[in-house]
């Protein structure tokens, strides 16, 4: 099975954007593409795409979650800024 990498993706999407009607479909020859359900009739976000690209694709869409810092990656990073 290996849309499992673009369905955990889609569903990556949902809890970012907090839209719950992102959909992706897979056609026979192993393309994807991503539909909005979410409106009165569904919109087509995307061309056919091999799954790669779609996973990339869907990774870029919608709002995109902070990256998470520790202590230690803060101070590291004021260090560099220090040195420049």
């Amino acid at each position: 099975m290996r849309s499992t990498r673009a369905t955990a993706a889609v569903e990556r999407l949902k809890e970012r954007s907090g839209n719950e009607g992102y959909a992706m479909v897979r056609n026979a020859d192993e393309s994807f593409y991503l539909v909005d359900h979410s409106g009165a009739a569904p919109v087509k976000l995307c061309e056919r795409m091999p799954l790669d690209e779609f996973v990339a694709f869907v990774k870029a869409y919608g709002p995109q979650t902070p990256r998470r810092q520790t202590k230690s990656d803060i101070a590291f990073e004021k260090q560099l800024v220090k040195k420049s």
